[in-house]
């Protein structure tokens, strides 16, 4: 069986970062589909694991948390109890981003209830070198997950948004009602007022709706298994963490946090070691 070269598996895997299907990479590289299916499932599990690795000892200074919607196969609401029993359903990711650095140093894909709220806060404080301030939206299943991990240890506030009424006439389903102001809370500690923002985190979950191509609304590109859901996550997150120059910050999130020294390419993440 012939074997793909580290630069024809690199370009696969940067047109399934740029949010290519499946399919579309598979007509742009000539790869068959099965090999890339089982590229993606590789470098995400690699991807995966040297995340978990080095995203340890953290000096994050301000941190904004939030969670994203997706699902797998179907939609919680017509899924079947076999099916759930796969994985399909409402796929949540929950996301913590460094307001300093544009980092995310954590990630957890999910459901949205306050069990994986723990399970993803946990892992977030696990990751941190010293006393951060974080805000979230107001999502009530943060208040105890965040007790629970950090112990009062924390400058914890929310950001509640107020919302209009129900949208009318010409605006559909998929329009978000009005927002009308929010309201700062204070949950934990003294957070500074003037940091409580969830503006960074808002635009990394606009990124990976943009960048991800199973996170486009009203399409068939929808993830298949959970699994592979997970690994394209961590592929983006591995791209946007080492390889992405942010534009503002002018080098990657990964070199301001000083995690590494240097912009990675798509080869070097096609070489990390399984």
């Amino acid at each position: 069986m012939n074997k793909l070269s580290i630069k024809e598996r690199a370009k696969v895997v940067g047109c399934l970062i740029e949010g290519c299907s499946i399919r579309s990479t598979v007509r742009m590289t000539g790869v068959a589909k099965k090999t890339v299916s089982r590229i993606l499932v590789e470098v995400g599990q690699a991807c995966l694991k040297y995340q978990d690795e080095v995203m340890r000892g953290l000096s994050c200074r301000v941190l904004q948390v939030d969670e994203v919607w997706s699902f797998v196969g179907c939609k919680e609401l017509v899924a079947t109890d076999e099916q759930k029993e796969k994985g399909f359903g409402d796929a949540w990711v929950w996301v913590a981003i460094d307001a300093d650095t544009k980092l995310v140093p954590a990630w957890y894909l999910g459901k949205r209830d306050a069990n994986d709220a723990y399970v993803f806060i946990f892992d977030l404080k696990k990751r941190l070198a010293n006393r951060v301030q974080l805000t979230s939206d107001g999502h009530q299943a943060y208040l105890q997950a965040v007790d629970m991990a950090f112990d009062g240890q924390i400058d914890y506030a929310m950001l509640v948004k107020l919302y209009g009424g129900i949208p009318m006439r010409n605006e559909t389903r998929y329009s978000p009602p009005h927002c009308i102001g929010a309201q700062k809370r204070r949950m934990f500690g003294q957070p500074d007022a003037a940091l409580v923002s969830t503006s960074f985190i808002e635009r990394q979950n606009l990124t990976l709706r943009m960048s991800n191509r199973r996170f486009t609304r009203l399409t068939n590109a929808f993830s298949k298994k959970l699994e592979n859901h997970k690994y394209s996550l961590a592929l983006h997150f591995m791209n946007y963490n080492f390889c992405r120059i942010h534009q503002t910050l002018r080098c990657t999130p990964a070199m301001q946090a000083g995690i590494t020294d240097h912009v990675w390419g798509l080869e070097e993440i096609v070489n990390l070691p399984k």
